[in-house]
């Protein structure tokens, strides 16, 4: 089993960039823990700060037998209506995750262009957002 984490614009800067949004933990010491957690399922990585490449992770994704992707677009939420017409045409369960709940930011970070094609969203919940979106396809793997 395989699942795959698609981190958007920025997230790459995560323990520096607004720490008291973020957090402190860089994504990579997260996920290190996450996959010790999980050592039954091989959780693959992929960060990117240009939306294409987020368009092609996902079609690339489609092809491959992932048992569901979990999607941080970050600022591309609010932006890409091409990466909601590439969730639309997809099977593979995607979860939207976002640390920091953005119902509560300013007025242009409360639209989710995804919001309506993803499987599930977690909002708000910090990193345990991803740990608790792994959780969700497990379960619902076996609905």
């Amino acid at each position: 089993m395989k699942i795959l984490i698609i981190n958007g614009p920025n997230l790459n800067l995560l323990g520096k960039r607004q720490p008291e949004i973020y957090g402190t933990v860089t994504f990579e010491d997260f996920l290190k823990d996450l996959r010790k957690e999980y050592p039954g399922i091989k959780i693959n990585y992929y960060q990117t700060n240009h939306e294409g490449s987020i368009i092609d992770k996902l079609q690339e994704a489609e092809n491959e037998e992932y048992l569901g992707i979990i999607l941080n677009p970050a600022a591309y939420t609010h932006t890409s209506i091409a990466i909601a017409d590439t969730i639309l045409a997809m099977q593979t369960p995607i979860v939207e995750v976002h640390i920091s709940d953005i119902s509560k930011r300013e007025g242009f970070r409360q639209i989710s262009y995804i919001a309506d094609y993803v499987t599930a969203r977690i909002m708000g919940r910090g990193l345990d957002g991803y740990r608790e979106a792994v959780q969700f396809l497990l379960d619902i793997k076996d609905e």
